[in-house]
């Protein structure tokens, strides 16, 4: 089986591309915006692309199922559109010359959905309200695909977490900011642990250490990116139609600041994390969405699907995995603020 996986080097996309690597006869041609070893006829740019051209790149790939890991969740409005409204839409016209009988497994996001109930699951036929660019993108991506009469599933995923996860993000920030406190803490430097503080070596800190952050009040929904990778696999691969839009999460609201807390004791931090519950803290978006969790009955219904890591094991993964990779722009192909980056 031939499995063409578009953003491929960004974090969800590493891992679905390490996952389908264990499966026997199967076949990854590598496409990308600076593919490598695959020569210049199968660059693929979903941004900029044209869908004739991007049908000649998949006509070339030849491609049984297409899992399109590709996104942005930083940059301007423009950026946002252009890689996760525009992208999929001439994706899927592409694959309608090219490939028509090919599955489609795109990744949305739970943002997609806005701001939840607290104390309800919502589910995937559930009103979509999505504040601000990223989650309206997202929910104009979904849109393009699921009217594109293709044989397709939009997976929306909830806040990946596990390891690999980038600074951009919430768990990778955090243990940046625990590595950071604990070199700080052994040369005894001052640890400058705010929002936007970069990654360092190391573990723990001693108890005069502060770990400054935001508000951590929000409830997310965390899934390990392993048990990601393995549903874009499970959609990819299933036989017959699938729903067209599946969630993908824990399954559990936890509040971040349950987790911020596990990750300091899973590092040996016995300092203190103090949070900033006035205007200036935490994102605006964290704000107005204080609660989302997903109901992931379908997935289960559909692929046999369901978590199978503990959000302690992916904060363990996440904390030996050491320090996150690092990039520089926008979207899913290896840069800063891709898919699966996003801060709760």
């Amino acid at each position: 089986m031939r499995i063409l996986v578009l953003g491929r080097t960004g974090y969800l996309g590493r891992h679905v591309v390490a996952h389908l690597r264990g499966l026997p006869d199967t076949h990854l041609p590598e496409a990308g915006r600076s593919s490598t070893g695959a020569g210049p006829g199968l660059r693929i740019d979903l941004a900029a692309d044209s869908p004739d051209r991007l049908a000649k790149t998949l006509a070339e790939a030849a491609p049984d199922a297409v899992i399109n890991c590709a996104g942005a969740t930083g940059g301007d409005a423009v950026t946002l559109a252009e890689v996760n409204a525009r992208g999929p839409a001439a994706l899927c016209a592409a694959l309608r010359q090219a490939a028509p009988r090919a599955r489609l497994v795109h990744l949305g996001s739970a943002a997609e959905y806005g701001p939840g109930e607290p104390g309800a699951k919502v589910t995937e036929t559930a009103a979509t309200r999505p504040l601000g660019p990223y989650g309206a993108t997202k929910l104009a991506g979904t849109a393009a695909v699921a009217a594109s009469g293709l044989d397709a599933v939009v997976l929306r995923v909830g806040n990946p977490v596990g390891p690999g996860a980038p600074p951009t993000g919430l768990p990778g920030r955090v243990a940046a900011l625990l590595r950071e406190a604990g070199t700080a803490t052994r040369t005894g430097t001052e640890t400058g642990a705010g929002a936007g503080a970069g990654a360092g070596a190391g573990v723990g800190a001693e108890a005069g250490a502060v770990l400054r952050l935001g508000d951590l009040s929000a409830y997310r929904d965390f899934v390990d990116v392993r048990d990601v990778a393995r549903a874009a696999v499970l959609a990819a691969t299933a036989a017959g139609p699938l729903p067209p839009v599946l969630n993908i999460g824990g399954g559990e609201a936890v509040r971040v600041r349950d987790l911020v807390h596990l990750l300091a004791r899973r590092a040996g931090f016995g300092g203190r994390i103090e949070e900033d519950t006035g205007p200036a803290g935490g994102s605006a978006r964290s704000a107005a969405v204080s609660w989302q969790c997903s109901d992931i009955t379908a997935a289960g219904e559909a692929l046999g699907w369901r978590p199978s890591y503990t959000l302690e094991e992916s904060l363990a993964a996440l904390w030996t995995d050491g320090a996150a990779p690092t990039g520089g722009g926008g979207t899913a192909e290896g840069a800063g603020g891709t898919e699966g980056d996003r801060s709760p």
